[in-house]
Order: C-alpha cells, then structure tokens, then sequence
C-alpha cells in the first residue's frame, strides 16, 4: 500500500515549480511506484496563459477550484473550467490554459511521469527525465 499526505509532500522534492512561472506541481504517485499512471495536484496561477502539447502523454484533469478555460488550438474551441470539471486531452490535444482566477487541478497522467518534469519547447513533458529521490 502507498500512502502519501499533501501537505507533507509540498514540502519536498515532490513540488516542482515550473520556470515559466505558471504553475507547480505535487506529484503524489509517480512511475516508480509502479501503477501505470500518476498523479498530480497542481496550482495553476492566476494570469497563467500558456501551450501545451503532450505528446508522450494522455493527460485528465479535474478542477477541484479556481477558474479559467482551455482552448482546444485545432478548433478553436473554448472551455470553460471551474470546480466540478473534468477535461481529458485523450487525443494528445494541443491545448492553451487561461487561470481567471488561481486553479487547484487533480491530474493523471498515462505513462506515468517519473518526478521532475517540466514542459519542453513544444508545451510536451519528455518520456524520461530524472525520478524524484525521497
């Protein structure tokens, strides 16, 4: 069985902050821990306005609070984002995040992320990058 506590979590290496400023994430289960998936309770801030692109991943994010949007960048296509919402970028959709307000995000990534990922050039996370040492 794992068990991890947040609060305990923000509090390590588990917090990554990402260098552009717009968000950081606390990566509660990682590839490592051997489930196939992780999983993430990221802060995105608010005014944060960015691409993304995963290509190597399936991402599904839940707002647990905050507002904001995504735009799906093919279509155009706006979405809005508050408690309660669920988005799934099933198609490796490439996708621009508005934070109207600061937004708490549960999210699960498929593969699993190993621990220290950060967004390339292309919004992307790398399909292997440093694991997170406790």
């Amino acid at each position: 069985m794992i068990v991890r506590n947040l609060q305990k979590a923000n509090t390590s290496s588990r917090r990554i902050v990402s260098p552009d400023g717009n968000w950081e994430s606390t990566r509660l289960l990682l590839k490592d821990d051997g489930m196939g998936f992780s999983f993430h309770i990221t802060t995105i801030y608010r005014g944060a306005d960015f691409q993304m692109h995963y290509q190597n991943h399936l991402e599904a994010v839940y707002c647990i609070a905050g507002k904001g949007e995504v735009e799906v960048s093919d279509s155009g296509k706006k979405y809005s984002i508050e408690p309660g919402t669920i988005y799934v970028l099933d198609k490796h959709d490439r996708h621009t995040l508005r934070a109207f307000e600061e937004m708490t995000m549960a999210c699960v990534f498929n593969p699993p992320l190993n621990g220290k990922e950060v967004h390339n050039a292309e919004g992307a996370y790398e399909l292997e990058a440093e694991s997170i040492s406790e």
